[in-house]
Parts: structure tokens; sequence; C-alpha cells
């Protein structure tokens, strides 16, 4: 299968329209397709959502009976300039947070809700990372040989 240069996320959302504005008016997307009020599609940096309204197709329900809703635990995640500037900007839009700003090994991060109860990641933007050359190979091959050699040599003891 070929690479695309875009990701698709389905949403599963109450209102299209309610979700059109959300997430072009406070996190940049913009309107790709508008079948209000059954589906739209909105794209931002690569990202394409799917909001699929309770008339869609992508809401009918399974053969078992199944329909699917709003909310899950999936989410959408976006990389900010300032995150605690973001937050200001979008508590004072009167957009809700499931949490505060926390922090862990990953980072920053704090969880936005749209309309539906869909939520959003927002975390820090990070600096791109400087190349690296890749590890010294202690594996087979050509040049391992020597390698193991003049580590070996290099400690006390030429071990």
């Amino acid at each position: 299968m070929p690479a695309t240069a875009t990701v698709g996320v389905r949403y599963m959302i109450d209102d299209v329209a309610d979700a059109i504005a959300f997430y072009t008016t406070h996190l940049g997307f913009a309107v790709e397709q508008d079948a209000t009020p059954a589906f739209a599609t909105v794209t931002r940096d690569g990202v394409r959502l799917l909001l699929s309204g309770p008339t869609s197709s992508g809401r009918r329900p399974m053969p078992d009976g199944t329909r699917p809703v709003p909310g899950g635990w999936n989410r959408l995640h976006l990389q900010v300039a300032d995150l605690a500037a973001e937050v200001d900007r979008l508590r004072a839009a009167g957009c809700r947070f499931r949490n505060d700003i926390i922090t862990g090994p990953g980072g920053s991060q704090i969880l936005l809700q749209d309309p539906s109860g869909q939520r959003g990641r927002a975390v820090p933007a990070r600096p791109a990372r400087p190349v690296r050359p890749p590890p010294l190979s202690w594996g087979s091959g050509p040049d391992t040989t020597h390698a193991a050699a003049t580590a070996s040599a290099s400690r006390p003891g030429g071990r």
C-alpha cells in the first residue's frame, strides 16, 4: 500500500455544525467537505478528521445492533508552541478541558474536549532532534571485529 501524506481519523459526533465550528474556530482546521447535518471533513497539517453525525453512514448500527457513539478515549494529538498560552486562549473562548496540564516522562499535556465529548491532547511542540550517527554495531559484519578490538584495547588491561 502506498504511503499517504494525510492521516484520516473518524470521530463520531453529535452535531456536525457544532463540530465544524469547534475545530475551525479553536484549533485551526479548515473545512474540506461539508455535508451537514450528516457528515463533514476538516483538515490541518496532514490530519483529516471525518466528522460523522448521527445520520451518517459511519454511525449505522453494527450487525449485532451496537451503535457507534461519540466520546471514546481515542484522541487527536496536536502540538502547540506554548501550551500554557494555548490553554488560556481556549479557556477564554469557553472550551472545556478534562484535566489541568500534567507533566510526566513524555512531557506536558492536557485533554481538550470537543462539543461531542471527543478528546484531543495538546502538547508543547518539541524542537527537531539533532541527527545522531548510528550506534556502533557489535553484531556480525565486516567491521565488527575491528570495532571490538579497538574497544577492548582502549580499556585498562586490554579487556
